[in-house]
């Protein structure tokens, strides 16, 4: 056990103050406490790879959707969350709306002035009996507007809401086709391909990777575009050349056979002169004889 003043957390069964005393409590206090609250426990066995994938096809997806619509959720998964007096939990998938979605380390209801909007449990082997008949009470008495629970094994999906938000007794949500909505969250959860999906308007929320691969493609299409269109303009670019290179050689070609006439013409005229001059010479000196 260890005492914080007015307050005393027991490390095998910690729990926020209950309301009341929280009031009570100086903000010193109250930071003491929250500080002495463990952010990771043993809640039990660990549930294998199954469950920890089932986790993250849920969560990427969904913290994804949010962050591109630029809407202020916290989603988070495995985190320690204290309500006021009540034991601790641990939820596979929790979201609450329109808070800032900076990390933490545990959510204290008391601190963070607002209790959770979802909660969404993944069983694999693990205590049937917690899952969808034990947290189906708590939740909701808890004030935790929805609850889904899905089993990947049997593929199996179930989902609870409050039908008013001072309702603490859930109301199963009836889905059709196979999918269930979330007024909490704006979509629809289904299961497809053995995987727990979320869908907006009928098209499946993609998994970050499944984004990214896609990114990654178009880059690849891009790259694979440009540098076709480089090897393109560098074949131009040499034909180019080339029809220069011969518009230059005719061009001298054409320069060179002008100077031959040229140069064939001024001969000839020389010559001509010459032989006028010969003539002329010839004429003169018979008239001298």
């Amino acid at each position: 056990m260890r005492s914080l003043g007015r307050y005393t957390v027991d490390p095998a069964d910690p729990r926020a103050p209950s309301h009341e005393v929280w009031e009570a409590l100086s903000p010193e206090e109250r930071d003491e406490i929250v500080a002495a609250l463990p952010s990771e426990l043993e809640l039990g066995p660990p549930e294998g790879d199954t469950h920890r994938l089932a986790i993250e096809k849920a969560k990427d997806p969904l913290q994804g959707f949010f962050e591109r619509i630029g809407r202020r959720v916290y989603i988070s998964s495995n985190l320690a969350v204290y309500y006021p007096g009540e034991r601790i939990f641990a939820p596979d998938v929790l979201a609450v709306l329109d808070v800032d979605p900076r990390p933490r380390e545990k959510w204290v209801v008391d601190v963070e002035e607002r209790g959770l909007d979802f909660v969404l449990e993944v069983n694999v082997g693990g205590d049937r009996t917690k899952d969808f008949r034990d947290n189906v009470v708590r939740y909701a008495r808890l004030g935790i507007s929805e609850y889904f629970v899905f089993d990947p094994l049997r593929l199996l999906l179930r989902s609870y809401g409050l039908a008013n938000p001072e309702d603490r007794t859930y109301t199963p949500l009836l889905g059709q086709e196979g999918r269930f909505p979330s007024r909490v969250l704006g979509l629809d959860l289904g299961i497809e391909e053995g995987a727990l999906r979320f869908y907006y308007g009928g098209a499946v929320v993609p998994e970050t990777r499944a984004l990214l691969d896609r990114a990654q493609k178009l880059l690849d299409d891009v790259m694979l575009k440009y540098d076709d269109a480089i090897k393109r303009a560098e074949e131009a670019e040499r034909l180019r050349d080339v029809e220069a290179g011969k518009r230059e050689a005719e061009t001298h070609k054409r320069e060179e056979e002008t100077r031959k006439r040229e140069e064939e013409t001024r001969k000839r005229e020389e010559a001509e002169r010459r032989l006028a001059e010969a003539l002329a010479e010839i004429e003169r000196l018979k008239r001298t004889r």
